[in-house]
């Protein structure tokens, strides 16, 4: 694959995009070069200020959206609906919580798999018809290299049962997303429906997660030099988009794809194939966890 930057990027007007955490890091900047190139966006943020900053930044539009209350999830998903007419053209599914300490949602479930995994899960879901409404529409799911840990149990994801482990939560949890993303282009392809399910990861990328963990743990006196360290260690949040860029708008890009950057590892340089864990080929897993994510979102399939 030659070197792909962000103008290689095709026209994007009259297509309409929606990015969930648009508000920093690789979600804010897919939104700034999408609109740059004419795509309507909507970003869909948790923080009511720090997306309405966003959002005027980048000319879009605000959707509140709080991944871990799935009420929240069914309100933005019918706002987004009403607002587009149903037609949605590009889900970018990015938003995340780093590993921090065992917290739970209001409806009980953990809350890194919740807002990482099950609240998106239940807006792609959820915003089905618009995507097939915009017919070769696509759904970007954001995962990561961690995807690679030890696995999960789909019986018991949030830790009910075993011991809760920071690592292990958030590793799962990006696994869960990218099985999800390969089962949903399985079901997908099997209605004959042209939308398209891709997947992408940043690398080693200098965002805001790593001092956000920190804070999550208790250590917030560390946040900002180890936001400084990673920063200078890793590559640039315009460089880790590229990934999720490609997915999003590369012709050529097959539905079940995987990205990802090139070099070191996967953990720095450009645009290439990525690799996936044996785990999420693993069909008879990713249906079980298919229909255990409609009992905990309580949200029928979308592919059935």
């Amino acid at each position: 694959m030659q070197a792909w930057r962000d103008n290689d990027i095709p026209d994007q007007n009259g297509r309409t995009v929606v990015i969930t955490g648009a508000n920093s890091g690789l979600g804010l900047r897919a939104a700034t070069v999408l609109a740059a190139k004419g795509a309507r966006v909507i970003l869909a943020c948790r923080s009511r200020e720090r997306g309405e900053r966003a959002a005027a930044a980048v000319g879009g539009e605000l959707v509140l959206l709080d991944l871990a209350d799935l009420d929240s999830v069914r309100t933005a998903a019918a706002d987004i609906r009403d607002r587009t007419g149903d037609y949605v053209d590009l889900l970018i599914d990015n938003a995340g919580i780093p590993a921090g300490r065992l917290r739970r949602t209001a409806a009980g479930h953990e809350s890194i798999f919740a807002t990482n995994y099950l609240g998106h899960a239940a807006l792609t879901w959820l915003l089905m018809p618009a995507l097939r409404a915009a017919g070769a529409a696509r759904v970007v799911t954001v995962s990561s290299i961690a995807h690679r840990g030890k696995g999960f149990d789909v019986e018991d994801p949030g830790f009910e049962r075993r011991r809760f482990r920071m690592a292990h939560a958030y590793s799962q949890s990006k696994l869960a997303g990218l099985m999800f993303a390969l089962e949903l282009q399985e079901r997908l392809r099997a209605e004959g429906s042209p939308v398209l399910s891709v997947a992408a990861h940043p690398g080693f990328t200098g965002t805001e997660l790593g001092a956000a963990g920190a804070r999550n743990q208790g250590l917030g006196a560390v946040a900002r030099p180890l936001n400084a360290l990673t920063k200078a260690l890793s590559q640039s949040v315009p460089e880790g988009t590229l990934p999720i860029l490609y997915a999003a708008t590369a012709p050529g890009v097959r539905g079940g794809d995987y990205y990802g950057p090139r070099k070191f590892g996967e953990f720095f340089g450009g645009v290439g194939p990525a690799r996936i864990d044996p785990r999420a080929h693993d069909r008879a897993l990713r249906i079980r966890l298919w229909t255990r994510t409609a009992e905990l979102t309580g949200i029928h399939p979308d592919p059935s």
